[in-house]
């Protein structure tokens, strides 16, 4: 029944959980097990008692867990016949049982002995048995060791954080920490406690330096740590500069030029700080006193001590401003401005240099009492060297004033004074726009120069508020494009002297071209002008741009001409032509605010055909038959349209008789000649009617016409007229008696030959002069077209005397003139041109000399 009953137990042991530290299972002794819990403490190295009930069990067994683990393990136990100790036991400490009782001691108690022991007791085992289970918890505390400090930084700098850790060998917990401080006096003070080993000190300061140790706690003992210093650098602090001879300004100290003055500098620091002097960021001086000997007042000035902590590379600076009294060089100086938007002045004096400050006063017109007797009233007194006072619009009547500032100064024995004077400006506020290069913006200027002070001007206009506006000029500007037209931009003008605020306006509109005419007539060949203009008063444009009657922009070229500025431009058109440069020519100009367009109608005409003329008389002057009067008339004489005249001629036949039959018809002389050709001679007056033709060839048979003319076109030819003979009958006479003359002279020139000729052995060399060389032939130089002509058809001289007549005959002169040459010579009144096919060769004639008897 044991053997069943222990059988079961161990089986029990097996199964069952162990149970916590805290809960203790209770079973009521109805056949049922009992359970216990209990916790017991030990020491380590001490002994300790593991109970297990109150009485002495029949049968019992010690167990045991180690924490962490499921395992349970036997350690010793009693079925009746006596203890028996495990293997187990030996790493638990000196176990034996308390005798009479079931009790465990433990001696020399280990670490390893602490854990879960498990006592099972049986009791009344041969009647009704009791099974309890006795759980004790064993837990071991070893005690604290002595504790060892560190530190993070035993020699911090102040405002930097440093960690203690108080260092335990062993020590079993709850372990408490106690941090005590003792300064360099010998005070100990509690620092800090906690259960926690390490302790952040943030922000130490100067006054954490001294001793420092640790005492640990825990249920066993206490011990404490021996002491560690703890030395905190610091500094330098901001130093203290102490002046002497002590003297305080609003600037800072001040001293009388000619005085000794000490500097001493003094500034906290671990370890001592180390000092430098600086005047104005100058070195001057290495050490804690600065002294200056007769202190000058080039010495005034920033004076600033400099302390330095070497080891900390740290350092920390003290200015102070030191004065010197001195009176203040030159004179005052004045000036006026504006004030409360322009409606009131405000009247500046500076007088700067001098220590203490001058003091100064205006002097100036005030109506309340300079009215009467003009006397300067006292303004304002101000003992700083610059002084402002402000005079209301109230104070300010009249156009110019004088105000006049006075200085004075303890060093100096006389006063000193300046003047400023305010006026109006004397224009009126003048406004102008402008467009930028770029045509991005579009610039509103207002100016209003001179006055004392300077007057106010600003900009009002649609969509545009005053911003304040500026002094003298100001320039609105507006974006390219957005300009309003038809409402003003008003400039606003003000100056203190005045009440009332000067205006000038700007009205923007959109370009207005003119022309002075829009449908131009010319006559072709003409050069013509077309004008476009601005209307004045308009903003500015970029430029006004000609196109011409094919849409295109006109540049200067040689068919175009461009002539502008700023408000007109013409066109030129040259040399017009009806077909190329008629149509509409479109002048375009635009602003910021708008554009226009203006055409003009460009007519090109063709010249009128001139009208008819008409010969009315064609008279030779004399009977010598070598000058022409020419006399016509215009058809339209009150209708104009001609420019000049085209007096033609044309060469019809020689007079009858040079050669051939006196019957010659006009048409036989024109087979013989060739084609007629009409030579042509401008006349360019056309108001002459009457018309002197000279040098023509007597014996040449002229016929004219006369043709009027305009710059383009030529009218038609009036019917051709041959020459009338002059109305008196005293030309046969007289080329009778010039034939009888000319025979009288060529019979006595016969004879005078023939005597020659029979007596040519005694007088060779008259012979030789007159008839040349002996087989040579006499050439005669023809300088007359007529004659190359006559030669051409008669192919020698006509004789003038019969063949019978046994005297030579003489040809007839012929007169030298531009008219006596062949059909195909020149115009009129120019150079002689050769006939068509004239090689201007000389032609050889025979002259052949008959001498007859009377």
């Amino acid at each position: 029944m044991v053997a069943q009953l222990l059988g079961l137990a161990f089986l029990f042991l097996a199964c069952s959980p162990v149970p916590s530290k805290a809960v203790e299972v209770q079973v009521n002794p109805n056949w049922e097990v009992v359970y216990q819990n209990t916790d017991v403490y030990g020491v380590l190295g001490k002994a300790v008692i593991l109970e297990c009930g109150t009485t002495l069990p029949d049968i019992y067994i010690w167990s045991f867990t180690k924490p962490g683990t499921d395992a349970i393990k036997a350690v010793v136990y009693n079925l009746g016949k006596g203890q028996r100790l495990q293997q187990q036991a030996q790493t638990l400490g000196q176990l034996s049982v308390i005798s009479n009782s079931a009790a465990v001691s433990i001696e020399q108690l280990p670490v390893a002995a602490q854990g879960l022991f498990t006592c099972q007791a049986f009791y009344d085992i041969e009647q009704e048995p009791r099974v309890f289970y006795y759980f004790v918890y064993l837990t071991v505390r070893v005690p604290v060791s002595k504790p060892h400090l560190l530190m993070s930084d035993v020699s911090p700098v102040e405002g930097s954080s440093v960690w203690m850790r108080c260092h335990l060998e062993n020590g079993t917990g709850p372990i408490q920490y106690a941090w005590q401080h003792e300064t360099s006096g010998g005070n100990i003070s509690a620092f800090a406690l906690g259960n926690a080993s390490v302790i952040n000190v943030t922000d130490i300061n100067r006054n954490h330096t001294g001793w420092y140790r640790c005492v640990a706690s825990n249920a066993v003992n206490s011990e404490s740590s021996d002491r560690l210093w703890l030395n905190t650098f610091f500094g330098p602090d901001v130093p203290q500069i102490d002046v002497s001879p002590y003297s305080i300004t609003e600037r800072g100290y001040s001293a009388l030029e000619g005085d000794t003055v000490s500097l001493l500098c003094e500034a906290q620091s671990n370890p001592a700080s180390q000092y430098v002097w600086f005047y104005n960021n100058s070195q001057i001086y290495t050490g804690p006193q600065l002294t200056i000997t007769k202190i000058l007042r080039m010495h005034t000035g920033d004076y600033a001590c400099l302390a330095q902590n070497t080891y900390l590379n740290t350092r920390s600076k003290k200015n102070i401003s030191l004065t010197v009294y001195y009176p203040p060089d030159g004179n005052p100086t004045c000036s006026v401005e504006p004030a409360l938007n322009h409606t009131a002045l405000r009247l500046l004096c500076s007088w700067p240099g001098g220590l203490p400050s001058p003091s100064l006063h205006w002097t100036g017109p005030l109506p309340s009492e300079a009215g009467q007797d003009g006397a300067d009233t006292r303004l304002q007194t101000n003992p700083l060297a610059n002084t402002a006072i402000l005079l209301s619009s109230e104070d300010l009547t009249s156009n110019s004033s004088l105000y006049t500032c006075r200085g004075s100064h303890l060093a100096l024995k006389q006063s000193t004074e300046c003047s400023a004077r305010t006026y109006i400006p004397p224009a009126e506020p003048l406004c102008f726009a402008y467009v930028t290069n770029n045509k991005e913006y579009l610039m509103l200027s207002c100016t209003w120069d001179g006055g004392a002070p300077k007057a106010l001007v600003w900009w009002e206009g649609p969509g545009v508020q005053g911003k304040g506006g500026e002094e003298n000029s100001n320039i609105l500007i507006l974006r390219y494009g957005t300009a309003r037209g038809g409402k003003p931009y008003t400039c606003y003008a003000k100056h203190p002297l005045l009440v009332q605020t000067k205006t000038c306006r700007l009205t923007l509109e959109a370009p207005v071209l003119l022309t002075q005419r829009r449908v131009v007539s010319v006559y072709e060949g003409s050069d013509v002008q077309l004008n476009c203009n601005l209307r004045a008063n308009y903003l500015p444009v970029s430029e006004i741009t000609w196109y011409n009657n094919q849409g295109v922009g006109v540049r200067d070229t040689s068919k175009y001409a461009l002539l502008q500025t700023s408000a007109w431009a013409n066109l030129t058109v040259r040399d017009t032509d009806e077909t190329q440069d008629s149509g509409e020519y479109r002048c375009s100009s635009s602003n910021a605010v708008g554009g226009a367009e203006i055409n003009v109608t460009l007519v090109v005409k063709r010249h009128p055909v001139p009208p008819n003329a008409t010969l009315v008389n064609v008279i030779y002057n004399s009977r010598m038959r070598n000058e022409v009067e020419l006399e016509w008339r215009v058809e339209d004489e009150e209708g104009g349209g001609w420019t000049g005249f085209i007096l033609q001629h044309i060469w019809v036949s020689e007079k009858p008789g040079r050669r051939g039959s006196n019957n010659d018809s006009k048409e036989d002389a024109e087979d013989r000649i060739g084609a007629p050709v009409w030579y042509s001679n401008i006349i360019q007056d056309p108001g002459v009617r009457v018309h002197t033709v000279g040098k023509l060839t007597p014996t040449v048979t002229y016929r004219f016409r006369i043709t009027p003319v305009n710059h383009r076109t030529v009218g038609h030819p009036s019917a051709a007229k041959t020459p009338a003979e002059p109305r008196y009958n005293v030309y046969p006479a007289v080329i009778g008696a010039a034939v009888g003359g000319m025979l009288v002279a060529a019979f006595l020139t016969a004879l005078l030959l023939v005597f020659i000729i029979r007596n040519r052995n005694n007088s060779p060399r008259l012979h030789d002069m007159l008839f040349g060389l002996q087989h040579s032939q006499s050439r005669e130089n023809i300088n007359f077209p007529e004659d190359e002509v006559v030669g051409r058809l008669e192919g020698g001289m006509e004789e003038i005397m019969g063949s019978s007549s046994p005297a030579p005959a003489m040809a007839l002169p012929r007169a030298a003139s531009p008219l006596n040459a062949s059909p195909r010579s020149a115009p009129l009144n120019t150079s002689q041109a050769p006939p068509p096919g004239d090689d201007n060769e000389p032609v050889s004639v025979t002259i052949t000399l008959n001498a007859t008897g009377s």
